[in-house]
């Protein structure tokens, strides 16, 4: 099962760039979209539906704005769209889609760099997050993958720069802290399983001053898995060389 996460910052935007013609040739089973800035007229997916996808959307109540997007080769078993609180699901923050063996949870975590209330609105959001992914966990179903853009780095070699972002939203101690204490709830990174303490891997860069072409980056976006499902991981990689966005895609392919 080939499953890819994707930041395409804007879905018009990407398909414009080609991402129809990579999804044609990468074959993801399960391609989870963020920030999928829908506006007020609905996101053709016709050319998804071409290549043999069912399309989930769970765009942001304002228009060109967030949002994330499911699109599946296999049919789910169940569709849950949002987490039942509207301040995040106004957003577009989460979608949920569950299979036999895994169920994939698809999520865009608020970014904090606008200013100190959304950085203050981004904590909350990740501690709602945790509470969250215990009950879905407790609830029973298949194990959870989560894939999407964290907006967070876990340790220094996940970004170019640490020293100088000690304090910056996606990397502030209490952030760090947070993705500790997460994989401590028993979950997976996958890109460091297969990885280990490897630098210099990224996936967001700016725009500005040629940052993608000197891999001046961050790692924020990851697939986590349950425990129970390290053994399912075969692969797990970024991929840098496609270029819709100021992201890149991570892919995981687990087998069942």
């Amino acid at each position: 099962m080939n499953i890819i996460t994707y930041n395409v910052n804007g879905y018009r935007s990407a398909l414009s760039k080609g991402l129809l013609e990579w999804v044609r040739e990468a074959r993801p089973d399960v391609l989870c979209l963020q920030e999928i800035k829908a506006g007020r007229e609905p996101l053709d997916v016709s050319g998804f539906a071409k290549l043999g996808y069912q399309a989930y959307l769970h765009p942001a109540q304002k228009p060109g704005y967030s949002g994330v997007a499911t699109f599946s080769r296999v049919a789910p078993v169940n569709v849950v769209e949002g987490c039942g609180t509207d301040c995040y699901d106004l957003e577009g923050r989460v979608l949920r889609l569950d299979f036999e063996h895994v169920s994939v949870l698809n999520t865009y975590m608020p970014s904090g760099t606008s200013g100190p209330e959304r950085q203050a609105f981004k904590v909350e959001w990740l501690h709602f997050f945790r509470r969250y992914v215990q009950e879905l966990r407790a609830a029973g179903g298949p194990p959870l993958l989560i894939g999407g853009d964290f907006n967070c780095c876990q340790t220094d070699i996940d970004l170019h720069n640490p020293k100088a972002n000690q304090n910056s939203p996606g990397f502030t101690p209490e952030e760090r802290q947070w993705f500790r204490d997460f994989l401590q709830d028993g979950f997976v990174d996958t890109f460091r399983h297969h990885h280990g303490d490897a630098p210099g891997h990224y996936s967001w860069w700016t725009y500005r001053a040629g940052a993608r072409k000197r891999n001046v980056g961050w790692r924020l976006d990851h697939l986590l898995v349950e425990d129970c499902l390290r053994p399912h991981v075969r692969e797990a990689h970024l991929l840098p060389d496609i270029i819709h966005s100021d992201h890149c895609p991570a892919q995981v392919i687990l087998k069942f």
